[in-house]
């Protein structure tokens, strides 16, 4: 059987430097940095202080007042970005062909300062108090759903896990099922928002955060030899895949291929990967394309 072809006809963002896919591009190629001091909560007995923080987005510009309070700020995030995907990629609400359209758009940890919220409420008030909307509100796939819901898209719904890959392999699997004929088009990608007290403790607890709290905008240096950790951020990515020809019918304007995506593990241990499967995620790439790119995360 002979895969078919998929490109990509839409995308949107929003993130640190920007809060949509245009904004973004011109402060990165301005380089501009989206890292400073933490404003979320007090950050004076964490050992990182330091995060990229989204600034300046109104959620009520894609959801209503009712709708935002229900649900974590990560999925505020990825129905943003999903949003302007689709309307960049020129579909509306309720299209013709929406059981031939899919979403795929997961989170590495999901809803955790809502699980925070929640816990606090629990602890003050007990258990009458939490409200019926909380585990919707801070479940992974719950972006899919109410993409899904608010568009009337009834392909697959999916949300995919896998830590800091979650996104790539959203993407990957999403072009797959296009491949082989499973759907036409689907929205896939990936929104994380856990600057908060858990999320920043976790991670410095693993002595994985950067601690150089004294130049935030060069704290994140994942080549250098300097490096001292990662820097916590926010946001969501999402791109619209379609089948070329599918795109091509409805004049789409196409703004790059996929060619193949390979799924290995690469982690022998929780920290260390394998070089040996590196090279063989590598090799199965090349022997499937002679033109391809690999994207790698552990």
């Amino acid at each position: 059987m002979s895969k078919r072809r998929v490109v990509i006809t839409g995308l949107g963002t929003v993130c640190p430097v920007g809060l949509n896919a245009q904004e973004s591009w011109n402060n990165i190629l301005a380089a501009k940095s989206g890292i400073g001091k933490i404003t979320r909560f007090d950050s004076g007995p964490y050992a990182s202080k330091i995060a990229g923080e989204v600034d300046g987005f109104k959620v009520t510009n894609y959801l209503s007042p009712k709708d935002a309070r229900r649900v974590d700020l990560f999925i505020h995030y990825g129905m943003a970005a999903a949003i302007e995907a689709l309307s960049d990629a020129g579909i509306q609400k309720n299209p013709l062909f929406a059981n031939r359209i899919g979403v795929n758009i997961g989170s590495g940890i999901g809803g955790l300062p809502l699980i925070e919220n929640n816990s606090k409420i629990v602890e003050s008030s007990g258990p009458k108090k939490i409200s019926p909307f909380f585990i919707p509100g801070a479940i992974i796939n719950m972006i899919s759903g109410n993409l899904s819901i608010m568009y009337g898209l009834k392909g697959p719904s999916l949300a995919m896990v896998t830590a800091c890959t979650t996104a790539t392999h959203c993407i990957g699997d999403s072009a797959r099922l296009i491949e082989y004929g499973d759907v036409d088009l689907m929205v896939a990608g990936g929104s994380e928002a856990t600057i908060s007290p858990l999320g920043v403790g976790g991670f410095a607890a693993a002595r994985a955060l950067s601690i150089r709290n004294d130049d935030p905008e060069k704290a994140s240096r994942p080549w250098d030899s300097d490096r001292d950790g990662f820097v916590l951020g926010e946001g969501a990515g999402v791109l619209v895949l379609e089948e070329y020809e599918h795109a091509k019918n409805r004049n789409a304007t196409p703004e790059v291929s996929i060619i193949i995506c390979v799924l290995i593990v690469l982690l022998i241990s929780s920290t260390g990967p394998s070089f040996t499967n590196l090279i063989r995620s590598l090799s199965r790439t090349s022997e499937a394309s002679s033109n391809f790119s690999a994207t790698i995360g552990t």
